[in-house]
């Protein structure tokens, strides 16, 4: 939180994904839909609903708008004031259109994910707008800072609403998203129809945006990739591009630029989804990886890729124990956790390639005992996304481990262990070190395996929340993100308010394609913040010594140290000085509002000066280094 051209498998390639063989292929549209309806015709009756649990409200064409409003309307209500509660909740749209007589408004509230249920966005259609306003105080500040947990994905939306709060309002800050969108009139990622109107970053990817352009406003730091936009305004400190037709030129660092614009994306992979054939059965449609791309997937035709029947999932519920979902597991099946909190007491183990775990609702997984709640073991093509792994009181040395932190030793593709062409995915995969309740944890995340994405992280050490869950001793936690394996990329980092290195990267050839930090705000002394060499501080990201090839776009560090007391970090980030010239492109510092105390010294290896109380709310760039 802050204060203020397409490369695909070849046709017919095999992919082994545990106990079964799936067909990949890259096909016009009408033949992807026939192939994921189609085989024998059947006469059998129409097909159950899968039990998704009572948090998964599924809404269909044939109820009334006045129905519909009520339903995400009650959910809103309960959702929008519950920061640090236990309710889940996943809306879905069955293909349709929604609002056409009387447009369907409505708000989203935390751990709130909505999305349409067709095999493209342009299958549901909302007439209104899906809004995330401003949050207001007792003292009349509003403000979108703390719009957490949140998601929009895989639907059109056509703006029809009216009042100052016209348009698409998406003002939202860390772990939220808005995939495979397309939306169609004015859009603004702040709500600007009440003060001050701060907010704290966010994601948008694969989507599309005409008739009307984005409105930025007061978003601090934002990514934007592989997507269609028809223009873009403002922008406060840090706002990254990749592979989006339409964004706006480069100009970080020039007479106050704060645009970084990459052409294409050096690689992603969307995320999987939740759709109905034509058949009304349920399946998940998993895309490729993308290597240099641009664009929206799907303008085209369906997002390369495959289809899986909803029988290879096992469908999880909070009741569930970790036994349960491991024997699971272990029989090669794919897993959904169902919307709730899941109480973990023994590691989750993903031993099978290409298992696909979709979370709903923003379910959590919650250690117990100072488990780790989940390994994946050194096996390619695993994708993981829509979850919260949340600390318990004990300390977890780990809260989400990729791969064994021997794999990157060995040679890419020995044993299956990894696949440039099917990496392991994270996407909107979030960690949480107290807030709730008391939490702590050693290192949150932990990469070790090669050829991996990670794509919109927040790993967070909480700076608020519920009384006593937040504190230097209280929620403990060193690090958010240790990588050691090969060929990692990052698109949408954020790590923030660790007590020592927040980022470790050790592994050869990464790729961070935006980062947004904040230092910890409570070291009660320097002497608590200080390394064993005498270094004032940590460094947001530490690329170690033994790197010889990393890059990083548009990589941001704020400090905002709290405790009366003036604390100094030494460097924003700390890279080899070995790296090719030019390795980093646009980093920056800031020392957040004017009532903090301390700073940071330098933006990056003891250049780029500082940023302390004498410049406030400033940028500090270094556009290159070395």
């Amino acid at each position: 939180m802050s204060l203020n051209p397409l490369e695909r498998p070849a046709r017919g390639t095999q992919r082994r994904a545990g106990r079964r063989l799936v067909w990949s292929f890259a096909l016009p549209l009408a033949v992807v839909a026939g192939m994921m309806t189609t085989g024998a015709v059947s006469a059998s009756p129409p097909p159950a609903q899968p039990d998704f649990g009572p948090n998964v409200k599924i809404i269909d064409p044939s109820m009334s708008t006045s129905a519909i409003q009520t339903l995400v309307d009650g959910i809103a209500t309960q959702q929008i004031p519950n920061q640090f509660g236990n309710g889940r909740y996943e809306i879905l749209f069955k293909p349709g259109t929604y609002g056409a007589d009387t447009p369907l408004n409505f708000q989203l509230g935390y751990y709130t994910d909505v999305a349409g249920l067709g095999a493209l966005p342009t299958d549901v259609a909302v007439d209104g707008s899906i809004d995330v306003y401003n949050q207001c105080d007792s003292s009349g500040s509003c403000v979108a800072s703390n719009n957490f947990w949140r998601s929009i994905s895989n639907l059109t939306i056509n703006v029809n609403n009216g009042g100052c709060q016209y348009g698409e309002f998406w003002a939202v800050s860390q772990a939220t998203s808005m995939r495979r969108v397309n939306v169609n009139g004015y859009a603004t990622l702040m709500d600007y129809c009440s003060g001050p109107s701060y907010a704290s970053g966010g994601f948008i990817a694969d989507s599309v945006f005409a008739n009307s352009g984005i409105t930025s406003g007061s978003q601090q730091q934002w990514l934007t990739r592989n997507s269609n936009i028809d223009g873009w305004s403002n922008g406060v400190w840090n706002q990254v591009f990749a592979g989006v037709n339409g964004a706006p030129a480069q100009n970080f660092g020039v007479a106050g630029g704060v645009y970084t614009t990459l052409t294409t994306n050096p690689e992603s992979r969307e995320k999987p989804f939740l759709y109905l054939d034509s058949n009304n059965n349920y399946r998940v449609y998993v895309p490729d990886a993308q290597f240099n791309a641009s664009g929206a997937t799907w303008t085209a035709g369906q997002t390369p890729g495959h289809s899986l029947p909803i029988s290879d999932f096992f469908i999880a519920k909070p009741t569930d124990s970790a036994k349960t979902i491991n024997m699971a597991l272990a029989k090669g099946k794919d897993l959904i956790f169902t919307p709730g909190v899941y109480n973990i007491n023994r590691t989750l183990l993903v031993t099978h390639p290409d298992t696909i775990v979709l979370g709903m609702g923003l379910a959590t997984l919650e250690a117990q005992n100072g488990v780790i709640p989940m390994k994946v073991g050194d096996i390619k093509g695993v994708e993981i996304s829509d979850l919260i792994f949340d600390a318990g009181a004990k300390n977890s040395p780990v809260l989400l481990q990729i791969g064994s932190p021997f794999a990157s030793l060995l040679p890419s593709g020995r044993h299956g262990f990894s696949d440039p062409n099917d990496p392991t995915t994270l996407s909107d995969v979030y960690f949480r070190i107290g807030g709730a309740h008391v939490g702590k944890a050693t290192v949150a995340l932990d990469v070790n395996s090669n050829n991996v994405v990670l794509d919109n992280i927040w790993s967070w050490r909480a700076d608020h929340g519920n009384a006593g869950t937040v504190g230097w001793t209280v929620n403990t936690a060193d690090t958010g993100l240790i990588v050691t394996g090969n060929n990692v990329t990052a698109t949408g980092l954020f790590v923030e308010h660790y007590q020592k290195d927040e980022t470790i990267w050790s592994g050869q050839n990464g790729k961070i394609i935006f980062f947004q930090n904040e230092m910890p705000y409570d070291p009660p002394s320097q002497a608590a913040w200080t390394q064993r060499d005498g270094t004032l501080g940590y460094p947001a990201i530490r690329v170690t010594n033994n790197v010889k090839t990393f890059q990083a776009w548009g990589i941001g560090s704020y400090s905002y140290f709290n405790q009366g007391v003036n604390i100094y970090s030494a460097n924003g980030f700390v890279v080899p000085t070995k790296l090719a010239a030019g390795s980093v492109h646009d980093a920056l510092t800031i020392f957040l509002s004017t009532a903090g105390f301390g700073g940071i010294q330098n933006v990056i290896n003891g250049t780029g000066g500082s940023s302390t109380i004498a410049n406030p709310d400033t940028v500090v760039p270094v556009v290159s280094y070395p």
